[in-house]
């Protein structure tokens, strides 16, 4: 049986939700390890390009457009979407800056120009198709282990 490719991809997050994927592959280890291989992953190796996967983790919202044209390009690699964690499902945390004032706004453009800056900060399915999601902030370990599991039949 050939292995299920996983890609885990972090954008504007605290990356909390893969602490919580990592503590869950940590504990089913021996169970996952001949059935999973993870392709894309920067917590356990570096990867230059996205690609191929059956399933692919995305964790945190949309802040920039280099995010909007990785994510596209994830989506496009992919054949399965998974938003992973409050920030890839609905934005939040790091939405609140969409409810800054103007005032505030104005104060932080040049920042928000020279980091890139989209206008609005929004979860992953406003850009892309999304095909499941693990709600949560983090996620909730057994949560990860279901959808895993789930996975793997």
């Amino acid at each position: 049986m050939a292995k299920l490719k996983v890609g885990v991809y972090s954008f504007t997050c605290c990356e909390g939700c893969v602490v919580t994927l990592i503590e869950a592959l940590n504990k089913n280890f021996d169970k996952w390890t001949s059935r999973i291989d993870f392709v894309d992953f920067r917590a356990l190796r570096p990867f230059k390009k996205v690609s191929k996967t059956d399933v692919a983790f995305c964790e945190g919202a949309i802040s920039t457009e280099s995010e909007v044209n990785k994510l596209k390009n994830v989506r496009a690699n992919t054949k399965k979407l998974i938003a992973f964690g409050s920030g890839a499902v609905t934005g939040y945390p790091s939405d609140q800056r969409n409810k800054f004032s103007a005032k505030k706004l104005k104060e932080i453009a040049g920042d928000l120009k020279k980091f890139h800056q989209i206008a609005k900060v929004s979860p992953i399915k406003n850009f892309v198709k999304v095909d499941d999601e693990i709600n949560g902030c983090p996620v909730n370990e057994a949560d990860v282990v279901k959808k895993i599991e789930e996975l793997l039949r």
